[in-house]
Order: structure tokens, then C-alpha cells, then sequence
């Protein structure tokens, strides 16, 4: 199984990114899908999760009303729209999924993940 996230850079404050994730040698559409972020010095924590089917979505508080996530099962692809960003969005992202289970915000619940992407928003 693979999880390929994409999408990170440099934005200012204010800006928006859309980060990708592709996944591979999984049934995606089985999967809900999560994003985590972690920045320096801090643990992981969740930002948004989707379910198998497309039909929940949950988010941390922090982000909620700024970042959306969606998937799109033909692509095996979940993305996350980050809007209006803040410095204190600064952190590598990562994508993970979670077999057999609805939207999910407990890190180990899910089963694999990917390498993690980086967003650095400047203000």
C-alpha cells in the first residue's frame, strides 16, 4: 500500500493550498481517509477525516470553515482545500487511511500512511 502526498509549499497568510493524496494497492473506496498534520516540536494531530463512502465528514476544530475535504473514489485520491491559512497551519501534512470504519479523528485507528507533505504559510 502506498499513500502519495502532494500539494505542500509556501503560501502566505491569508492564501490557499489544495494537498493531494494518491493511494495505491488498496480498495480505496473501503478506506475512510483522514488528514493529520504535525508541526515543529508538537505530536500529531487530526485535521479532517472523510468516510468510505463520501458521506461524513469530520474536522478539528482549528481548521473548521477554512479546510474542506473530499475524495474522489474513481482517482483513488482524497484531497483537503485549506483556506485562509495561518501561520499556525505550519506543519507536514500527512495522509492516512483507515480500513472498515467511518469518519475517525483517533490516529490509531488507521492502518496506513503516507509520507507527508510540507506547508509553510508566512505571515
Amino acid at each position: 500500500v502506498q499513500l502519495q502526498a502532494s500539494g505542500g509549499g509556501l503560501v502566505q497568510a491569508g492564501g490557499s493550498l489544495r494537498l493531494s493524496c494518491a493511494a495505491s494497492g488498496l480498495t480505496f473506496s473501503g478506506y475512510a481517509m483522514g488528514w493529520f498534520r504535525q508541526a515543529p516540536g508538537k505530536e500529531r494531530e487530526f485535521v479532517a477525516a472523510i468516510s468510505w463512502g463520501d458521506s461524513g465528514t469530520t474536522y478539528a476544530d482549528s481548521v473548521k470553515g477554512r479546510f474542506t475535504i473530499s475524495r474522489d473514489n474513481m482517482k483513488n485520491t482524497v484531497y483537503l482545500q485549506m483556506n485562509s491559512l495561518k501561520p499556525e497551519d505550519t506543519a507536514v501534512y500527512y495522509c492516512a487511511a483507515a480500513a472498515g470504519v467511518a469518519t475517525i479523528s483517533a490516529a490509531a485507528w488507521y492502518d496506513y500512511w503516507g509520507q507527508g507533505t510540507l506547508v509553510t504559510v508566512s505571515s
